[in-house]
């Protein structure tokens, strides 16, 4: 039987042999949010980058820059880091340079793994289907805030570990605290995260990302890296 395993931030992924694995990277507030969503409503590609300059350089080869520094828009962005940004009509059929504090980091940090999914609560199912067909052992790779782990994160990880326990053996201490996690927290989501710190600082901002971010199985989609290093939606 397959395994699968979380990981709870992405400060800690040089535990994990990727070789040979898919990785699932979430990063719930709201870098995978944006990514699934955008991808789902029309926007053709994705490139997650880490610096902002490599954003700027892209934006000037015809890339839309979109992302967050410290959950804030970025000086010069054509779009910021909330999922309704890239639904917007100037968004579709663009692609999309993006760069956030957390997610395109943990991204990048997973190369080495056989294939990398971008996955947030509005596309669990299809990833879960997705994951169920590959046949490979999936390391869900949590973005966290700043190297700690983040309770919207974990949560998911334990969702999609729930979705696939009859194809995937749980597999790490880590995985049983996340699905612990999401079974106490499922009935209501939005209550439990009330007491995450990125949630705090994200109610800052105001706006709907937090409960939009939180809806689950809004799109059949799957979202993965292509070679060309841009996330796309699966054929």
């Amino acid at each position: 039987m397959n395994t699968i395993e979380v990981c709870l931030t992405h400060e800690l992924i040089h535990h994990h042999e990727l070789k040979g694995k898919i990785v699932v990277v979430t990063d719930v507030f709201r870098a995978t949010s944006c990514i699934v969503s955008g991808l789902a409503k029309g926007v053709k590609a994705i490139k997650p980058v880490i610096e902002v300059e490599e954003c700027l350089e892209l934006q000037k080869q015809g890339y839309l820059a979109g992302g967050e520094r410290h959950a804030q828009m970025i000086e010069g962005f054509d779009l910021d880091n909330s999922p309704f940004s890239y639904m917007e009509t100037r968004s579709m059929g663009q692609k999309v340079a993006m760069t956030t504090t957390n997610g395109t980091l943990t991204i990048n940090k997973s190369k080495e793994a056989d294939e990398i999914l971008a996955a947030s609560f509005s596309n669990l199912s299809a990833t879960a289907s997705y994951l169920k067909n590959k046949g490979k052992d999936v390391l869900i790779v949590c973005a966290g805030w700043k190297g700690r782990p983040g309770l919207e994160d974990v949560l998911f990880g334990g969702a999609l570990t729930l979705a696939m326990s009859d194809s995937h053996e749980t597999e790490g201490d880590s995985t049983f605290l996340a699905t612990a996690a999401y079974e106490t927290a499922q009935s209501d989501l939005l209550s439990y995260l009330q007491r995450a710190s990125h949630l705090k600082r994200l109610k800052k901002l105001g706006g709907k990302d937090i409960p939009y971010c939180l809806e689950i199985d809004l799109f059949d989609v799957v979202v993965k890296l292509n070679e060309e290093s841009e996330l796309v939606l699966a054929s």
